[in-house]
């Protein structure tokens, strides 16, 4: 794995050398020397460079929002989430919306049918709400937000065995509030787009 194609340099930002000390498909971790725009001196820095991710939030015609529930080994439990998965082969130049926008979309798609069963009605729309860093101070990561409205269950879905999904379901806006207050819902991609959503305003205070 390289360097994500999302991150670029600029306006001072420059790397010295990057020293690559464990790479697989799926990460790869490097000792960076960067030159800031603040110093002069470059700064040590271990990255995590991983590739970029869509996040979906579905909504049913009755303003349901799907959630998976996950197995997550690294926190040893499993817990509910929207539907999200990695973007195998990132479009260079991917912070161009006219060169990328039509990949991520694919994958979106994909990705909600495989983990949550679910695909757009005939009438929906896939609505792109632009991106955010998960964790910028070690990983350079970056998750493209979606809202699919409206999205309905696909027909003959299988679950995939070799996935750690354990279980789906519908959930209201108030239910989710809750989760969210209670601490039930931990997933920083889902509480990312939540706030997301909410800040766009498609969660009215009045859904329930």
């Amino acid at each position: 794995m390289k360097r994500n194609d999302l991150v670029q340099e600029g306006e001072a930002w420059e790397t010295i050398s990057s020293d690559r000390q464990f790479a697989n498909a799926h990460v790869e971790v490097a000792t960076d020397q960067v030159r800031t725009p603040s110093r002069a001196e470059p700064r040590s820095w271990t990255i995590v460079h991983r590739k970029a991710a869509v996040i979906i939030a579905a909504m049913t015609r009755e303003g349901q929002i799907v959630l998976i529930r996950q197995e997550r080994i690294p926190i040893r439990a499993a817990i509910w989430e929207m539907p999200s998965g990695q973007i195998d082969n990132p479009v260079a130049g991917g912070d161009d919306p006219g060169r990328s926008s039509e990949r991520i979309e694919q994958v979106a798609l994909r990705e909600l049918r495989e983990e949550a069963g679910y695909e757009l009605t005939q009438d929906g729309q896939l609505i792109a709400l632009g991106h955010y860093f998960s964790s910028p101070g070690f990983t350079d990561e970056r998750g493209y937000f979606f809202l699919a409205r409206p999205v309905e269950p696909s027909a003959g879905y299988v679950r995939d065995e070799t996935e750690s999904i354990v279980d789906c379901r519908e959930f209201s806006v108030k239910e989710l509030r809750r989760m969210i207050t209670e601490n039930e819902i931990r997933d920083a991609n889902t509480l990312s787009m939540w706030a997301r959503l909410g800040a766009a305003g498609f969660l009215s205070p009045e859904q329930s």
